[in-house]
C-alpha cells in the first residue's frame, strides 16, 4: 500500500514536470509570449504620422485598483488609463469601440494585457465611456498622433514608434507592422 502511494506520487511528479517543460500546465510556464495584433502606420492628409493598433480591448479587474502601474503610478480606476504592450508609456491615445462608434482618451501608464488578440487593457472609467463593461471585451481602434501628445518626450516616443514601424518591413523585420498611407490611394 504505501509502495503504490509512493509510485503513484512519482508519477504525478514526473508528470507535472513534463507538463511544466511542455508548457501544458500555463503558457507564461513555457515562456510563450501572447500573440498580439501588429502595430501599423498611417498618415494624416498633413503627413504626421499615426500609429494604429487595432484588436480587442479589456479592462482592469477592481483588484488592481491601487497597485503600482510601469510608469510607478498607482492605478486609479476611475481615471482614464490603459496598458498597453506597442505603445510607449506616456502616451495620449483615443481607443474607439468598433461596434458602437463611442471614444475615449486615455494616457497608457502600465504594460499588458498579456492575452492572445488583447491590445490595450483599460481603466473602469475608460471602459464605462466605451459602453463595454456589460460584454467585458469590445474590438477596438486605438490611434495615437504626435501632436496629441501631452508633453516633448511622449511627442518623441510616439514619432519614434512610428518610425520603427515604418523601416520594419523595408529593413527585411518581421513585418509585423504594417504601413499605409490613408487618402493617398496606395
Amino acid at each position: 500500500m504505501i509502495e503504490s502511494r509512493r509510485l503513484a506520487t512519482l508519477s504525478g511528479s514526473m508528470a507535472l514536470g513534463i507538463a511544466l517543460v511542455t508548457g501544458a500546465v500555463h503558457p507564461a510556464l513555457a515562456d510563450r509570449k501572447p500573440k498580439v495584433p501588429p502595430v501599423s502606420v498611417e498618415r494624416t492628409d498633413g503627413g504626421e504620422p499615426v500609429l494604429v493598433h487595432e484588436g480587442e480591448a479589456s479592462f482592469y479587474s477592481q483588484k488592481f485598483h491601487g497597485r503600482e502601474t510601469a510608469n510607478g503610478e498607482r492605478m486609479n480606476q476611475n481615471k482614464p488609463t490603459a496598458a498597453s504592450r506597442a505603445l510607449p508609456l506616456g502616451t495620449r491615445a483615443t481607443v474607439t469601440n468598433q461596434e458602437n462608434g463611442k471614444s475615449v482618451d486615455v494616457i497608457v501608464n502600465d504594460r499588458g494585457p498579456y492575452v492572445d488578440g488583447r491590445v490595450i487593457d483599460l481603466s473602469r472609467n475608460a471602459a464605462r465611456k466605451l459602453d463595454m463593461i456589460d460584454d467585458g471585451t469590445a474590438p477596438v481602434r486605438v490611434e495615437a498622433k504626435p501632436s496629441e501628445q501631452p508633453n516633448d518626450t511622449a511627442k518623441e516616443k510616439v514619432e519614434a514608434r512610428a518610425e520603427r514601424a515604418e523601416q520594419r518591413p523595408q529593413a527585411g523585420g518581421s513585418g509585423s507592422d504594417r504601413v499605409s498611407h490613408s487618402g493617398s490611394g496606395k
